[in-house]
């Protein structure tokens, strides 16, 4: 299995111990990344609210790159590119009209956008194309005892009808179903779908402050070890502002946050150091010493 790759801007910047977890987990998987240097920002759904042409453009042209360099595929490990990559799809295989227009935007670089390449998070990639089977042979230490809640967030959920739930409607649990491959225990909560409070963190910090509260704090009192994101936006502020969240609730929470790929690290075998776990900013020793490695 190879795929283009992107890994987005917050993996590298904000979150740079995903990228590397990440990478560690596709070789063991026999996954092939062939990274998009080239490729820009997708906008983070920012961009689109000003200037949606300008957005679809910068997507459109992402997945040109992909076709010319022999791929149907994106691999992303961003829900957030993930959303906004396969809206901007979604508009333009609906619309032959705006088509051409970014289209002729794109000529510029000898590009064409013709929809035949798909964004796909490495969540998907594993069960649709690894398959549970494989990746379970690769379980060596197994979560067990581990209690951790899911949060998708915002863009790997809706709107539903860009992210292809009809076609693969196990994409909607698809967190809880790795989650239980590697032996942890799933603790559900009513916030795993709802937003993290990033988007809004510049204009009103204190509702997405609050936000974070109320999230880590509902998934700790139903007694979550951590939280498990595919979005490295949802871990900047679920992880980096919760200090500012329990402060503003009025309570200790200390719920580590862990990127999907360091969970299935984990799981593997890799060491805490190697995924980065020492890099957040809640403290992950608690977990680390329930999967044997403190």
């Amino acid at each position: 299995m190879k795929y283009a790759f992107f890994p987005g801007c917050v993996s590298r910047g904000g979150c740079p111990e995903l990228y590397p977890a990440a990478l560690k987990v596709c070789e063991r998987l026999g996954i092939e990344l062939d990274e998009m240097v080239d490729a820009s920002c997708t906008g983070a759904g920012v961009l689109q609210e000003k200037n949606k042409k300008l957005g679809d453009t910068l997507n459109a042209r992402t997945m040109a790159i992909a076709e010319r360099m022999g791929y149907d595929t994106i691999m992303v490990i961003c829900s957030t590119c993930q959303g906004v990559m396969s809206r901007a799809k979604y508009t333009l295989d609906n619309d032959d009209t705006y088509r051409a227009e970014i289209n002729a935007l794109l000529a510029e670089e000898e590009l064409v956008y013709t929809g035949n390449v798909q964004p796909k998070h490495l969540l998907w990639v594993l069960i649709e194309d690894v398959g549970l089977d494989k990746i379970r042979e690769q379980v060596q230490q197994p979560l067990s005892g581990v209690k951790l809640a899911p949060f998708y967030g915002c863009y790997i959920v809706r709107p539903s009808d860009s992210l292809g739930f009809d076609e693969n409607p196990e994409r909607q649990t698809s967190l809880e179903t790795l989650i239980e491959l590697v032996g942890a225990e799933t603790i559900d909560f009513a916030g795993k779908t709802r937003c993290c409070g990033f988007p809004i963190l510049t204009i009103n910090e204190k509702a997405s402050v609050n936000m974070v509260a109320n999230h880590t704090g509902d998934a700790k009192d139903l007694g979550a070890d951590a939280m498990v994101t595919p979005c490295p936006l949802c871990h900047l502020n679920l992880d980096g502002y919760q200090p500012a969240a329990a402060k503003q609730r009025g309570k200790s929470i200390s719920l580590p946050i862990l990127h999907f790929p360091q969970m299935m690290g984990l799981a593997m075998g890799m060491s805490a150091k190697e995924l980065g776990l020492q890099r957040h900013v809640i403290d992950t020793k608690p977990v680390q010493k329930k999967v044997g490695q403190v």
